[in-house]
């Protein structure tokens, strides 16, 4: 495993994070509980020692499992959770309905309630889901000040937040880190926000490093995903865009053959050696997931190759 020292931050973190939506068993396909608890062990055998939960996650239910499978060990990991996301309770046979709330008074509360479900006394990075056009920022982070000079938080940040957002943030509060979807085929990030992280020194959290799985050669525009999939529902599987992901994954492919190397770990390898992204967070629903993903280390892509993945016209 590799680790890193997160900018701005005394924390030490594995340059792989597991990604814990999947255990809220809502928007990844059908899940296992007890698969779950084995896979975040593996994790933890592994050497990964961050993993990003949110209290969104299968309403709760994806912190309390990961303070379960972690046991004693809660207290030695970096949790990354998220809040200001809201719901309302599902009716039966449905979803819950979700909507941004990014108040002081629901992130106050939310933070109570997240350290519950993990067991623990302080959060050691809190990021604020998604931006929510009806707070100012200013609320927002007073609120994430406020928990931390109470010792609930370790660290706050931002998630999915535009830079605007991110420099307004920023110039009330020091940002622990930024988190931010970043692949072969989404690389927007590159334009405005990591130039702005990397001149701030915050360190960068990357998710869907694989395209939401899309880059693992898995899938393919003539299928489809069962209604729990989160992905059934993604822009990135809109017909118009399969040109674009199946061009990524040639060129991942091209170069597998020559390094030796599965297309998921190049893809990831990718965005690893960027040098704009301190960790990448990767979802597993298994332990021969996990393994799998601990591939991406311990090698490195050169210029010239991380140079032929991308596409011709990106950023």
């Amino acid at each position: 495993m590799e680790y890193t020292l997160l900018p701005n931050t005394s924390l030490v973190i594995s340059r792989i994070g597991l990604g814990c939506e999947p255990l809220g068993g809502s928007d990844w396909g059908p899940s296992a509980d007890e698969l779950s608890v084995k896979t975040i062990q593996r994790a933890l055998d592994q050497g990964i020692n961050l993993f990003d939960t949110a209290d969104v996650y299968g309403l709760g239910h994806s912190e309390t499992l990961l303070s379960k499978a972690l046991g004693r060990h809660r207290y030695k990991v970096v949790i990354v959770s998220k809040g200001g996301v809201n719901w309302t309770a599902p009716l039966q046979g449905m979803r819950a309905h979700t909507f941004t709330d990014a108040t002081k008074k629901h992130l106050v509360g939310a933070v109570e309630r997240s350290l519950r479900r993990l067991a623990i006394d302080c959060i050691p990075i809190y990021l604020v889901h998604r931006p929510d056009p009806n707070t100012p920022i200013q609320e927002t982070i007073d609120a994430l000040v406020e928990c931390q000079t109470q010792g609930k938080l370790r660290y706050f940040g931002l998630s999915n937040f535009p830079v605007s957002s991110i420099q307004e943030a920023q110039s009330i509060a020091r940002l622990g880190a930024i988190q931010l979807e970043y692949s072969l085929i989404t690389t927007d990030p590159e334009r405005l926000i990591i130039p702005y992280t990397a001149e701030q020194g915050i360190g960068v959290l990357a998710y869907g490093t694989l395209g939401q799985g899309l880059l693992t050669g898995k899938y393919n525009r003539h299928g489809s995903f069962p209604h729990t999939d989160r992905r059934r529902r993604l822009q990135d599987l809109n017909i118009t865009n399969w040109d674009n992901i199946d061009a990524a994954l040639s060129r991942i492919q091209a170069l597998s053959k020559e390094v030796m190397k599965d297309v998921s770990q190049i893809a990831v390898r990718w965005v690893l050696d960027s040098g704009a992204v301190s960790t990448a967070i990767v979802g597993a629903k298994s332990p021969a997931q996990v393994d799998n993903n601990i591939g991406c280390c311990g090698w490195r892509l050169s210029d010239e190759e991380r140079a032929l993945l991308r596409a011709p016209n990106a950023h």
